[in-house]
């Protein structure tokens, strides 16, 4: 037997002899609901918790002082992981002059089961010879080999029950899809199911014995540590809260990185010590990925995969937010392309599609990570900055000298690559400019909408100047 074990046998075992000698009432608390018990020497089984209960609580009416326990020998055996039997032989010592059964041996037999993660007494077998023993003996041991025969055949029927639990448990947890699992209190595996294997591709030996942290990628490592500094959640009862729930990527065996999502739970002892964790790991790869999708249609042009109107307004504000804290202008140009309609026109909206595509990219390479390039729809498009470090006047050069390298850059030769019907493909050069209009804000020049219509006004000047050009909203030309 493992001397982890045996303690743990022990431990239970000096716990029901304590609470016994010390009359503590609390000692009916310890057994199951699924209770049977030999009484003294009885040859009655009882089998209803609440009876036995009430043998215990008049056992202690009749001698209510504490009793003396005189232990002679005690035999621990560890049938199962969920059950064990603690048999003790000893002398009893009632607070009385009289030696009554002080000189007598008595046996107990327990049976312990682990229930949820309290162990609970399922059956107690004592043995206590007070009355006379049959002719020829001296202790009452025909009554004893037939209870000890009842008892073995009884753990015999638990020990095959428990058999038929453990056989479902892991039929259930073979089949599942979803990863079950235990750690110690070091967050080191104790425990994995196979459905690990095939979502990741570790078998069981590979994973047994290893930290948790492996499973993760560094961002998943700094989560779980950030929540495990955090005090446990406390129910209104003044009761633990239950599962902790987080998501993160776990590495595969070859090379790949998954979501998943863990329900943990902490498992304390009398005390409030953490002994480990055990939990369940489920797959969120599509699920993310779905969410991605639906993200990127809520928030992105689908062609360009630049922001859309409705994220720019987003950032915008929050632009605008900080710009009201600091003080500091930011700005918003909009850019329409000069003649887009011709090249469509002539080459077909798939040369369109091509030219958007390749002014996108110009456009982002064109401006800080911290700025946000969008398409507004059609050839429109919206650079918007945010704070320019200096005083209004030095936000102005900053954005004119932006624009313009903006409009020179528009304005290069474009390549596009065509494809016909056929499969052929053709390059074609193109020539293209963009009318730029410019508007500086802060956080309380003037509202969202207010700016975008400015911008777009300065833009509209600029094609009305002949095209190709960067006018400022309410400021000389640029």
């Amino acid at each position: 037997m493992r001397t982890d074990r045996h303690s743990l046998i022990q431990k239970l075992l000096d716990e029901y002899i304590e609470m016994y000698a010390s009359r503590d009432d609390h000692l009916t608390t310890r057994f199951s609901e699924n209770f049977s018990g030999y009484a003294g020497s009885s040859d009655v089984l009882i089998k209803d918790r609440q009876a036995w209960m009430a043998i215990t609580r008049q056992d202690f009416a009749q001698v209510t002082e504490r009793i003396g326990i005189e232990m002679l020998d005690v035999c621990l055996q560890d049938l199962s992981a969920d059950v064990v039997v603690a048999t003790a032989f000893f002398h009893i010592h009632l607070p009385m002059p009289e030696e009554v059964l002080s000189r007598e041996v008595a046996r107990l037999v327990l049976i312990f089961r682990l229930e949820g993660e309290h162990w609970k007494i399922v059956h107690s077998g004592i043995s206590v010879p007070y009355r006379q023993a049959n002719a020829g003996e001296i202790y009452p041991l025909a009554n004893l080999q037939e209870h000890n025969s009842a008892l073995k055949a009884q753990v015999q029927e638990r020990t095959q029950q428990l058999i038929e639990s453990q056989s479902l448990y892991k039929l259930l947890t073979e089949d599942t899809a979803d990863v079950l699992w235990k750690a110690d209190a070091e967050l080191f595996i104790t425990y994995v199911s196979p459905s690990d294997q095939r979502l990741r591709g570790f078998a069981a030996e590979e994973v047994v014995g290893h930290h948790v942290f492996e499973m993760f990628t560094e961002e998943g490592v700094a989560l779980v540590k950030k929540l495990m500094a955090q005090k446990p959640a406390i129910e209104p009862d003044g009761t633990r809260k239950g599962f902790v729930t987080f998501e993160v990527q776990h590495r595969c065996k070859d090379g790949r990185l998954l979501w998943a999502e863990v329900l943990s739970r902490p498992e304390y002892d009398a005390n409030g010590k953490v002994l480990g964790f055990h939990g369940i790991t489920r797959e969120t790869t599509k699920s993310r990925q779905m969410e991605d999708q639906v993200r990127q249609l809520a928030f992105y042009d689908p062609l360009t995969k630049l922001p859309n109107r409705r994220l720019l307004t987003d950032r915008l504000n929050q632009a605008m937010a900080s710009g009201k804290r600091s003080g500091l202008c930011g700005a918003v140009l909009f850019l329409d392309l000069d003649n887009f309609k011709t090249l469509n026109d002539t080459h077909g909206h798939s040369a369109g599609d091509l030219l958007l595509i390749e002014v996108a990219g110009r456009l982002c390479a064109s401006v800080r990570t911290m700025d946000t390039v969008a398409r507004m729809g059609g050839d429109e498009f919206v650079v918007m900055f945010r704070e320019f470090e200096g005083d209004r006047t030095a936000a102005q050069l900053r954005a004119s000298a932006i624009a313009e390298k903006i409009r020179v850059c528009l304005s290069e030769p474009y390549s596009l690559a065509l494809t016909d019907r056929n499969g052929g493909c053709s390059n074609i050069e193109h020539h293209c400019t963009a009318s730029i209009g410019v508007v500086l804000y802060s956080g309380e020049t003037a509202t969202q909408e207010e700016i975008f219509m400015h911008a777009d006004a300065a833009m509209y000047q600029a094609k009305a100047a002949g095209r190709n050009r960067v006018r400022f909203h309410a400021a000389q030309d640029c």
